[in-house]
């Protein structure tokens, strides 16, 4: 195949040197590996880093997506916070306490509040929100009785449709207690459902709200709701207090009777064995007996030989009077003190007087009568202290004796007592164990007679006030919500969204060189008059493709290019006969075919016959330049499809193909085709692997990635060299704002100039 331009033809730059084959396909090679090495970073790239300006993007190009949610939302929260039922909040507040003034505190009876805090602080929050609380409250204010309860929460639908078609029976009783039960139920969850816990931090404080559509019933339930639990917290109180009591009463009974019984046992036992016992706990009345004589018989042991002491201090005397026995008798010593006297007088007589002397014999004879009683006297005494010692023997010995028979009758008792001393243990046991719970039992009447309370009202709830709905407070939760659904809708259509919609898109999923990107015609502007203005961003979009096409392949632009796509109408007629033109301004001698044998319309926009052409010639029933037909543009030629074939396949397969492809390089200095789309049908594999190259025409934001890259591949397949890609109707709401693509749809020579000359006016 010859690529060269026939020398000496007019028109258009001269192009590289031709290269040998194999040369051009490594290159190509080459730089597809590279580029695909590339896609391969940039992707781990976007793996790792999160891209904002994208997600910003992708919200900008889904910006009605975002703002229809947001204003879907903000109208259904409008309509539904006009339409809710008020709710009004009554409020009253509590102060909890742990621990309270201990009135009566008795060890183990008293109730102990201690422990965490948290914990102790959570159970009483969780009192206020039960059912039984509720259920009380319930009852209190009749909720159940008349029509408060439908007033205030009219019944659904659902209940009314089954009232309806509800039908009477025999039953019609149990239907009115099912009735009745249901009513309270209704209450108490009504009741339970417009009750919030509210504690204040730091403190001991507890705010308890009741949210009704009723003020004054707010204010009502609020208010019985805090007297409701300081009651059933003072009967909760009262009855563990009574729990203990009746269970200490049972006790008390039981071991009543059961000290009756060992009591009674014992007083039997002590009968038939004959043991009498002294009402105390020092035992019997024979080993108190035995007690008592053992003190007798030591003390009398004692005199005794206190006793005898005496007597033989007496006897050992000799007629001599001891001063600590005798004489401290008065008569023994008044004589003795009248003896002296005596003596004393005597002798001093006897220095005047004679013994014999009448009055020496006097007083000899006084004395003697005093000495005489004196010994008398002492006699008598002697006589005294051996009676008391004889006394205190024979009391000894009769105590000895004594002793004797109770310390036999107590060893016979013991051994007759072991049972009677099991018994007696027992009960004393009984005893001890009734007269300590009947204490118990008396402390714990007293500790609940005082009821203490640890729970009083700070605030009372005064007349409910508006709480909900909050028109304010629900747009904004509306403007919060509608934007985070917006955005979600956005990204989870863009993730839904699966149609190449930028240059980048091309490059990465297809790894293709994006040759220009045409921007998308507002109607009703038509490619063709778009294309009558030079300076037009459309026009001027083809004009860069061919530039970049001259420098697609090493040897310039193929002389031989197939224009082709995924998919039907995604500009490829358009971009083929555009750039045929552009090529022919140039210069340059250019024929287009109309390959497309299944659906051509290059001959409508051209206005020319179709009567014969490209399938005529590949039948062999007309030469090539019998079918070729000059335009309205100076070097441009055009084959049209012809009569439409059953086989085109078969005849582009065929060796008139390759012929009109061969001779078409050597006269003419462009041959760009026309060719079918690539799914679904084998025509455009077969022209690509003809052509020296194949341009894709991608439609932005409507094909499909899957559908581009199956195109892609059938291509590559056929060993079709494929030069570039091209996005056409491309827009920036494809890609979001700020991709810089728009300019295509503004940029012109002088174009700035003409719109700050409109913007004056």
């Amino acid at each position: 195949m010859s690529n060269e331009m026939e020398p000496g033809r007019p028109g258009g730059p001269q192009l590289p040197a031709p290269q040998d084959e194999a040369r051009r396909q490594a290159l190509a090679t080459a730089r597809n590996q590279a580029l695909s090495l590339d896609l391969r970073t940039q992707d781990n790239a976007d793996s790792d880093e999160i891209d904002l300006l994208s997600y910003w993007r992708i919200l900008v190009k889904r910006r009605w997506t975002v703002l229809g949610a947001l204003g879907i939302v903000l109208v259904a929260t409008l309509v539904g916070t006009l339409l809710m039922t008020p709710i009004y909040r009554a409020t009253t507040s509590l102060q909890i306490e742990r621990d309270t003034i201990k009135v009566v505190d008795v060890e183990g009876v008293s109730p102990v509040e201690g422990g965490a805090g948290a914990d102790f602080y959570q159970t009483q929050y969780e009192l206020l929100k039960s059912r039984a609380l509720a259920q009380r409250v319930a009852s209190t204010l009749s909720l159940a009785e008349g029509d408060t309860l439908e007033r205030l929460s009219p019944p659904s639908p659902w209940a009314a449709l089954r009232g309806l078609f509800s039908g009477g029976g025999d039953d019609a009783d149990e239907d009115s207690e099912a009735a009745l039960a249901s009513r309270d139920g209704a209450a108490t969850a009504f009741i339970m459902r417009g009750v919030t816990i509210e504690p204040v931090r730091n403190s001991r404080l507890v705010r308890v709200h009741f949210d009704s559509p009723d003020p004054a019933f707010s204010q009502r339930a609020a208010n019985a709701l805090s007297e409701a639990f300081i009651a059933s917290n003072l009967e909760r109180r009262f009855d563990s207090s009574a729990y203990a009591k009746t269970y200490l009463e049972d006790r008390l009974q039981e071991l009543r009777l059961k000290l009756e019984d060992s009591e009674r046992e014992l007083v039997a036992f002590a009968q038939k064995e004959q043991i009498v016992g002294s009402g105390d706990s020092n035992g019997n009345l024979s080993e108190q007996d035995l007690g008592s004589l053992n003190a007798a018989l030591s003390q009398a042991r004692q005199d005794r030989i206190k006793a005898e002491a005496r007597w033989r201090q007496a006897q050992a005397s000799r007629g001599t009077v001891l001063l600590g026995e005798i004489g401290e008798a008065s008569i023994i010593k008044g004589l003795q003190e009248s003896r002296g006297k005596l003596l004393a007088d005597y002798q001093d007589k006897l220095r005047l007087y004679k013994p014999g002397y009448p009055l020496m014999v006097q007083l000899k004879g006084q004395i003697d009568e005093i000495e005489r009683q004196i010994a008398a006297e002492v006699g008598n005494i002697k006589a005294a202290i051996q009676a008391e010692f004889l006394a205190a023997q024979e009391q000894e010995r009769l105590l000895a004796e004594q002793m004797t028979l109770v310390k036999t009758d107590v060893l016979d008792l013991q051994s007759r007592s072991i049972q009677y001393n099991i018994l007696k243990r027992e009960v004393d046991t009984n005893r001890e164990l009734y007269d300590g719970l009947l204490q118990r039992y008396k402390e714990i009447g007293v500790a609940a007679g005082v009821s203490n309370n640890n729970i009083s009202v700070v605030d009372r709830a005064q007349n409910g006030y508006k709480f909900k709905p909050s028109l304010t407070r629900n747009l904004a939760l509306g403007l919060l919500a509608g934007l985070m659904l917006g955005v979600l809708l956005a990204l989870a259509f863009e993730y839904l969204d699966d149609t190449l919609k930028a240059p980048e898109d091309v490059e990465k999923q297809l790894g293709l060189s994006v040759l220009g990107v045409i921007p998308l015609l507002k109607l009703p502007m038509t490619p063709a008059k778009a294309l009558e203005d030079p300076r037009s961003a459309f026009a001027e979009a083809y004009r860069s493709v061919r530039t970049a096409l001259q420098f697609a392949t090493d040897t310039g632009v193929p002389r031989s290019l197939l224009i082709t796509s995924s998919t039907p109408s995604e500009g490829k007629s358009t971009t083929a006969l555009t750039l045929a033109r552009n090529f022919a301004q140039l210069g340059k001698r250019v024929l287009i075919i109309d390959a497309d044998l299944r659906n051509p319309s290059l001959h409508r926009t051209l206005g020319v016959d179709n009567t014969a052409g490209l399938s005529n010639y590949l039948a062999g029933a007309v030469k090539a330049t019998d079918v070729i037909h000059a335009t309205d543009t100076p070097g441009l030629m055009y084959m049209s499809t012809g009569p439409l074939p059953p086989n085109p396949a078969e005849l582009l397969m065929g060796p008139k193909m390759l012929s009109l492809i061969s001779i078409a390089r050597e006269k003419f200095d462009q041959l760009i085709i026309d060719g079918p789309p690539v799914m679904g049908l084998a025509d455009a594999p077969i022209l690509g692997n003809l052509a020296d190259g194949t341009l894709l025409v991608v439609e932005a934001g409507e094909t499909r990635i899957t559908v581009a890259r199956n195109a892609l591949k059938r291509l590559l397949a056929a060993r079709a060299h494929v030069v570039g890609g091209l996005l056409t109707k491309f827009s920036s709401k494809h890609a979001g704002y700020g991709y810089g693509y728009g300019a295509y749809n503004y940029y012109s020579y002088g174009g700035q100039e003409e719109t700050k000359k409109l913007g004056r006016r």
